[in-house]
């Protein structure tokens, strides 16, 4: 809102501080200015009036008050009249309020024999400095008095309203008011309006209507400051897209008990600028009474709360300068006040606002700043989050990205991965979906991750993708959550998944894994979801933590995916608990290493690991690592057998192995591979 310094100055007894000046003390203590002006022989400050402060700083009065308290100054209030009316020769004017709830207060008086003439020429300099145009000495003592003392005036026309009745009410649907300005609104449900015998003649708290204005024929006026509820006039502006002055000031809400204080006020003016008139009737519908709030403030609160001694005395004179009436409780063990703060202050409610007063007029920058005695500990470790980055730094080192895809999946789905009608009866389904496209909650990341290898495999000859998120299922009417681990491998073989997987169980410190045929549990995972025979349940022990495979080639078929995508899928929860920060590190062993090939035929349905276990059982401690490097499995092999071929890592921790040893040892391993009659080692 814009101020003018000159106009400020008239209510304060001595010289206020310079327009700079002022700026800086409103900024430290107050509001924040924006700008500070020079206008001919005045200074305009722009100062933003925070919303709480609004019903008592949107005017002169309000602003001057508070650059008084805050440098020491003592303020001087306008003069007003007494509002005593004199007979005259005008019918009564009837007004009705349709509700207080709306209009707490409505007061107006009848003014006879007002003289219309142009404004003082200094009168038009400050409104127009402070962005308000001239019409009329009525309608610019209006304007004088909100920008003055922050209660909106409307001066109404008496001798056109019709049958001398008015009505303040809720408006109806579509109903239409002409406005100063010459528009014609449609008005929306429940706004506040004015009527008179003929007609809707004033759009209450934002704009006079046209048929009411004030003219050069005017002779006797109403002159209204009324109180209308804030939330009502804030509604209405919105919904309008119309505003004014004064209805953003009722918007933010002003004291009811200002409408009489701005009525004397200008009566006061009316008789100094020889307007003439003569006031013959008073209305004021008042039926609940605003009064101060009685708060009681405690001097040893007061500094705990701001952590400094203030001076008894130095509280008092500040609530003073504010408008508080102030009571010393008698019999008190430690001084404590009864305050009653005037009704134009509706942020004073409890002893921590006038706590909070104080501080700020006393001056925040005279509390010390001082740290805390607090004894700083370390917050307690959230393991799984802890884990969580332990398997996001696995990953990314293999060279996967991670995903956050969507928790929902849609119907177009539940048809390209095959679902079942028993699978669909599993999902848990939204009552309102925004679209097909998200109407369940997904049972498993893999679908949207698969999807995500759609999208992008013509851009990459290798896709690397993980995800950790919550899975949704239902049972017995129950919703379940689980957090589960998902990744894809696009373009890759089923044995760099399981690398993949080794190398993030040893990191997390799990020992004990090892790979299952795969046993279709629909409960878990779906069947149709792996291509058969390229798929195995991971397992710690005899716990069951996940599933590892080829997707199938009829999901990859209706996505058109031309790659092989193999996919893991690792129940996080599980993973978590298995998981140990305990690492027991071995010197590298200083001898060197020998390294012997093997190749074996066996039957399709040898699993690699019992290949792998009579190896290891039978080289013991020598054995240092077994790597499969090579598995083909055709026609030309004899019997359809498929060949499985290994490096096999000799290593002692105590000497160096000799090739004639070494040679021993591997061929006691073959003989016992030999052992097995489907087994035979190829030369």
């Amino acid at each position: 809102m814009l101020f003018s310094y000159s106009w400020l100055q008239q209510y304060t007894k001595d010289k206020l501080p310079t327009p700079e000046r002022c700026a800086e003390l409103l900024n430290m203590h107050a509001f924040e200015v924006e700008t500070v002006e020079k206008k001919g022989k005045d200074t305009v400050l722009d100062i933003d009036v925070l919303p709480n402060r609004a019903h008592d700083c949107l005017s002169h009065v309000g602003m001057a008050r508070e650059l008084a308290t805050i440098s020491g100054k003592k303020l001087a209030l306008p003069r007003a009249k007494d509002l005593q009316k004199q007979k005259g020769s005008l019918p009564q004017l009837s007004v009705q309020v349709q509700s207080s709830q709306l209009v707490p207060r409505y007061t107006a008086l009848v003014i006879e024999s007002v003289q219309i003439q142009p404004s003082p020429k200094w009168l038009k300099e400050r409104l127009q400095a402070l962005g308000v145009n001239s019409i009329n000495n009525v309608v610019d003592l209006t304007n004088y008095i909100m920008l003055e003392i922050g209660q909106p005036l409307h001066a109404f026309d008496y001798d056109q309203i019709q049958k001398h009745k008015m009505l303040v009410r809720a408006s109806g649907e579509t109903e239409k008011v002409q406005t100063l300005d010459d528009q014609t609104l449609t008005l929306p449900k429940g706004t506040l309006v004015i009527e008179d015998g003929q007609g809707l003649i004033d759009l209450a708290g934002i704009k006079g209507g046209q048929r009411s204005s004030i003219s050069a024929q005017t002779k006797n006026i109403v002159l209204q400051a009324a109180n209308f509820e804030a939330a009502t006039i804030y509604k209405t502006k919105k919904r309008l897209k119309y505003s004014t002055q004064a209805a953003d000031i009722y918007a933010h809400g002003i004291d009811p008990n200002l409408t009489t204080e701005a009525l004397g006020r200008a009566l006061y003016l009316l008789a100094e600028w020889k307007i003439g008139g003569k006031l013959v009737q008073v209305i004021d519908l008042y039926p609940k009474k605003v009064v101060p709030a009685t708060i009681r403030l405690h001097h040893a609160h007061l500094e705990s709360v701001l952590g400094i001694a203030v001076p008894a005395k130095k509280v008092q004179s500040l609530l003073s300068q504010l408008g508080c009436q102030i009571r010393e409780m008698p019999k008190q063990r430690f001084m404590v006040w009864e305050v009653k703060p005037p009704t134009r202050r509706m942020d004073l409610q409890i002893s921590e606002d006038l706590i909070e007063e104080i501080g700020r007029l006393y001056g925040f920058a005279k509390i010390p700043s001082s740290p805390p005695l607090v004894a700083l500990s370390s917050p307690q470790k959230n393991q799984e989050i802890a884990w969580r980055e332990r398997v996001r730094d696995a990953f990314s080192s293999q060279g996967f990205c991670e995903t956050y895809t969507y928790s929902l999946i849609g119907v177009n789905d539940l048809a390209a991965f095959r679902y079942s009608e028993q699978e669909k009866a599993r999902l848990v389904a939204l009552q309102n979906p925004t679209s097909a496209d998200f109407a369940y909650m997904r049972d498993s990341l893999l679908e949207n991750l698969v999807k995500n290898v759609m999208l992008n495999e013509k851009k990459f000859s290798q896709i690397r993708l993980f995800e950790i998120g919550k899975v949704f299922s239902k049972d017995s009417r129950q919703l379940k959550e689980t957090l589960m681990l998902g990744a894809v491998l696009a373009g890759e073989s089923f044995y760099s998944a399981k690398g993949v997987i080794d190398f993030l169980f040893e990191n997390l410190g799990i020992s004990g894994v090892w790979y299952d045929d795969y046993k279709p549990t629909p409960e878990k995972s779906r069947p149709v979801l792996w291509q058969n025979g390229k798929s195995a349940e991971i397992k710690v022990g005899s716990e069951e933590i996940g599933f590892v495979g080829e997707i199938s080639s009829g999901i990859r078929l209706n996505l058109k995916i031309s790659k092989p995508v193999v996919a893991i899928h690792i129940h996080m929860e599980k993973l978590v608990q298995l998981a140990t920060e305990e690492t027991e590190y071995l010197p590298v062993s200083k001898f060197p290493a020998i390294v012997r090939d093997i190749a074996v035929l066996v039957p399709p349905a040898t699993k690699v690991a019992e290949l792998m276990n009579t190896i290891t059982a039978t080289g013991q401690s020598l054995i240092r690592d077994i790597d499969l490097f090579d598995m083909y499995e055709g026609e030309k092999e004899a019997g359809g057998k498929k060949s499985l071929a290994f490096h096999l890592v000799y290593q002692s921790d105590n000497k160096t192995l000799e090739n004639k040893e070494v040679d021993t040892l591997h061929n006691n391993i073959i003989k016992q591979i030999e052992k097995n009659p489907l087994w035979q080692v190829r030369n």
